[in-house]
C-alpha cells in the first residue's frame, strides 16, 4: 500500500508538472534547429517488444517478466522493450506498468541487452508521468505511440515536444496509435521537423501505411533521421532492411536468438540463403496468427513461451466488447487443441537448426 502511495503521489507531481513541460516543448518550436547529432549506437538492431505475462488470477506475474527478458538478452539481442504492445498498453494499470518498468531497469542492468520503455498516455500529462518514472531508471531509450486523445498532427507535435522537454534519452516514435487513437498517422515531414528540432528524436517505428513509400522518404532523410527500424510482426524485415531499415520493433520476443542470427547475417552480408531461409520460416510460423486463436503477435507464441520453458500458462487479459478497455480486468486461459499444437510445433521445429542452444 505504501508502495502504491508513493507512486501515485509521483504521479500526482508529474502531472502538475506537465503544463510546465508542454510550454516548454512550445517553446523549442521557435528555436533554431540543433546541430545534427549521430545515432546512439545502442539504438539499433533487434529490440523485440517482450509479452506481458500473468498469473492464474490474472495478474502481471513480474516474475516471469524478468525471466523473459534474460532469455532475450541469453538470446542475444541488442535490445529490448516493454510495455509497447497494445494489450500491454491498455489492459495494465498504471501502477503495473510502473511497477513492470521498475522490474526490468533492475534486472537488465547486469545484461548485455539494452532497455528501452515505453512512454505514452492517452494525453500529455499521463504521458509525462511515464516519462519521469522512466527517466529516473535510466533506460538505454524511450519510445512512445501517438496518444488516444490525439485528433490532429497538431497534437502530436505538441505531445511529443512536451516528451521532448521531459528527458534526453533517445526517443523512437512509433507511427501509429492504439486502439482509441482516431487521429492522422503522423507525417514523415512531422517527424523529420522533430529530428531536427531534437537531437535525441530522429528514431522511427516505421509502421504505417503507405509502409515502403514512408520508409524510402525517412531513410532519404538520414540525417537528421538517425534510425528507422522495420515493424509489422517482422513480415516486411526482410525487403526493408535492403532498403536500408536499422533493426526491428515487434513482439517476436521468444524468437530473440533467431532475430539476432538474422540480424548478425544482414550485418555481414555473407549469407544472403541463410537469411531468406530463416526469414520464410519465420513467415511460416507467422502464417498461423491467421488461422489459429489470440491473434498475430501473442496467441500460438503462448505456447512457444512455455515450450521454451519461459512462460507457465497461456494467460492474457482481454478487451472489452468493440475493443473497449474494460473497468476491471477480464482474463482467460488461450486454449489450443491437439492438433492446432502439432501444427505449431511442425512449423517452429523448421527453425530447429537456427536456435541457440541452452
Amino acid at each position: 500500500m505504501k508502495e502504491n502511495l508513493t507512486r501515485r503521489q509521483m504521479i500526482g507531481a508529474s502531472i502538475v508538472g506537465a503544463s510546465s513541460l508542454l510550454a516548454e516543448g512550445l517553446l523549442n518550436a521557435d528555436e533554431k534547429s540543433v546541430p545534427v547529432a549521430g545515432a546512439d549506437p545502442r539504438v539499433r538492431g533487434p529490440f523485440p517488444i517482450l509479452t506481458t505475462p500473468f498469473t492464474e488470477t490474472g495478474a502481471v506475474d513480474y516474475e516471469v517478466l524478468a525471466n523473459q527478458a534474460r532469455f532475450v538478452d541469453w538470446g542475444g539481442c541488442p535490445g529490448m522493450i516493454w510495455p509497447q504492445s497494445g494489450d500491454s498498453v491498455d489492459l495494465l494499470t498504471l501502477d503495473e506498468k510502473m511497477r513492470g518498468m521498475e522490474v526490468l531497469a533492475d534486472t537488465t542492468r547486469t545484461l548485455r541487452t539494452a532497455l528501452c520503455l515505453g512512454v505514452q498516455g492517452k494525453d500529455a500529462e499521463e504521458m509525462l508521468a511515464f516519462a519521469k518514472h522512466a527517466e529516473k531508471l535510466a533506460p538505454a531509450a524511450i519510445i512512445s505511440r501517438p496518444p488516444d486523445n490525439g485528433r490532429t498532427e497538431e497534437d502530436l507535435r505538441q505531445y511529443w515536444r512536451a516528451l521532448a522537454a521531459a528527458t534526453k534519452l533517445p526517443v523512437i516514435l512509433q507511427t501509429t496509435g492504439g486502439v482509441a487513437y482516431k487521429g492522422p498517422v503522423p507525417s514523415v515531414k512531422m517527424m523529420i521537423e522533430l529530428a531536427k528540432e531534437f537531437p535525441h528524436f530522429g528514431y522511427i517505428k516505421e509502421e504505417a501505411a503507405p509502409i515502403i513509400a514512408r520508409t524510402r522518404e525517412l531513410l532519404a532523410a538520414k540525417p537528421p533521421i538517425r534510425r528507422v527500424f522495420s515493424a509489422r510482426g517482422a513480415h516486411g524485415w526482410l525487403y526493408e532492411s535492403h532498403l536500408g531499415t536499422e533493426g526491428l520493433i515487434t513482439e517476436r520476443a521468444v524468437y530473440a536468438d533467431v532475430l539476432t542470427r538474422v540480424w548478425e547475417l544482414m550485418q555481414s552480408g555473407k549469407d544472403p540463403d541463410t537469411v531468406r531461409d530463416i526469414h520464410a520460416k519465420l513467415l511460416l510460423l507467422f502464417n498461423l496468427g491467421q488461422h489459429l486463436p489470440g491473434g498475430d503477435l501473442r496467441g500460438f507464441q503462448l505456447h512457444l513461451w512455455k515450450k521454451r520453458g519461459v512462460f507457465k500458462n497461456m494467460i492474457s487479459r482481454q478487451y472489452g466488447p468493440k475493443q473497449s478497455i474494460p473497468d476491471k480486468p477480464i482474463f482467460s486461459e488461450l486454449k489450443l487443441s491437439a492438433e492446432e499444437v502439432a501444427e505449431i510445433d511442425f512449423r517452429f521445429e523448421a527453425l530447429t537448426p537456427y536456435l541457440k542452444r541452452a
